[in-house]
């Protein structure tokens, strides 16, 4: 999923489609949420697929970096402590946490931890 966004703003394409699952939509959201990506939709027909409308400024991407970091050979957990700062403040990570996903900003507020999926600045 993340190298299909990544390769989508290479590629200056406007949307960008790739195959549903709760994890990649739950991504998708908090991004739109952060106002990284313009615009998430799920289509309805089978095979389901999840809609990304990626986001440029002046014809730049907004997103600049996207970084997966745990992977299924190196998982990659961190504590309430260890929460990263991306970009000193100004990207985001997105946590997995029992509560569900977060941006690691959310997680702080809640003093929780989880498994840090990627950052993006």
């Amino acid at each position: 999923m993340l190298t299909r966004i990544r390769n989508g703003l290479l590629a200056r394409k406007k949307e960008v489609v790739f195959p549903f699952s709760k994890m990649k939509m739950g991504i998708a959201q908090i991004l739109e949420k952060e106002g990284l990506i313009a615009k998430v939709e799920k289509t309805e027909v089978f095979p389901e697929n999840i809609k990304v409308e990626l986001k440029y400024v002046n014809k730049e991407p907004v997103i600049t970096s996207l970084k997966r970091v745990s992977v299924p050979s190196r998982r990659m957990y961190v504590n309430k402590d260890q929460l990263p700062k991306v970009r000193n403040s100004m990207g985001i990570a997105i946590i997995s946490t029992s509560q569900g996903l977060m941006t690691n900003k959310e997680a702080g507020q809640k003093k929780i931890g989880g498994e840090l999926l990627c950052e993006i600045y």
